[in-house]
C-alpha cells in the first residue's frame, strides 16, 4: 500500500517529534515474527515508554536527518522495526529480552548519545541497572547517614528509659 505525500510527511513529523526527547534508538529485523508476538512486544514497550514503529527506511532516514540519530543511516537496510526511548536501559532490556524469547527478532544496531552502537553494546546496556534501581540506590545512600544519626540521637533517651525501668524493677524487688 502506497502512502500519499501528505501521509508520508505526517509519518516523518511524528517520528521527529518522538526523537526530540529520546536518548537512544534501536533498529531490529522483525522478519518472521507473528502479529501476536509483535503485539506483545509493542505492549511491553508501551509500558516502559518506548516508542516502537515499523516504518519504511526512506521515511525513517528523512526523520533521522538533522538529529543525533543520523549516524544510524548505514543500518537502514531491509525490513526493520524502529524504537526510541528516553531511557536507554529500558529500551535495551526490552529488545534483548524479546530477542532471546523470539529468535526471529534480530537487533541490527542503534544509536546512543550521537554514536552508533552495535547489538553487543545494546546487550551490555541491557545488563545495567534501570533508572528506578539507580534512583533507589542513590536515595538509600543519601538516607543512610541521616537514619544512623536519628538512631544515635534516639539511643540516649532510650537508654535513660531502660535505666529508669531497671531502677524501678530493682526497688520493686
Amino acid at each position: 500500500m502506497s502512502l500519499k505525500l501528505a501521509e508520508k510527511e505526517q509519518v516523518v513529523t511524528t517520528l521527529q517529534t518522538r526523537l526530540v526527547g529520546a536518548q537512544a534508538a534501536v533498529v531490529a529485523e522483525y522478519r518472521g515474527l507473528s502479529v501476536a508476538q509483535m503485539t506483545v512486544l509493542r505492549a511491553e514497550a508501551r509500558k516502559q515508554s518506548v516508542h516502537v514503529q515499523v516504518v519504511k527506511n526512506s521515511l525513517l532516514r528523512r526523520a533521522l536527518t538533522g538529529t543525533s540519530f543520523a549516524v544510524m543511516d548505514g543500518l537502514l537496510k531491509g525490513p526493520l522495526m524502529f524504537a526510541a526511548a528516553e531511557d536507554p536501559v529500558a529500551l535495551a532490556k526490552i529488545f534483548t529480552d524479546y530477542a532471546k524469547r523470539f529468535d526471529k527478532l534480530v537487533i541490527t544496531g542503534g544509536a546512543l548519545s550521537g554514536k552508533q552502537i552495535d547489538a553487543a553494546a545494546i546487550a551490555q546496556l541491557s545488563k545495567m541497572p534501570s533508572r528506578e534501581e539507580l534512583l533507589a540506590k542513590l536515595l538509600g545512600t543519601m538516607q543512610a547517614p541521616i537514619s544512623g544519626f536519628v538512631r544515635t540521637l534516639n539511643e540516649v533517651p532510650g537508654r535513660f528509659v531502660r535505666t529508669l525501668a531497671a531502677v524501678r524493677d530493682q526497688r520493686a524487688a
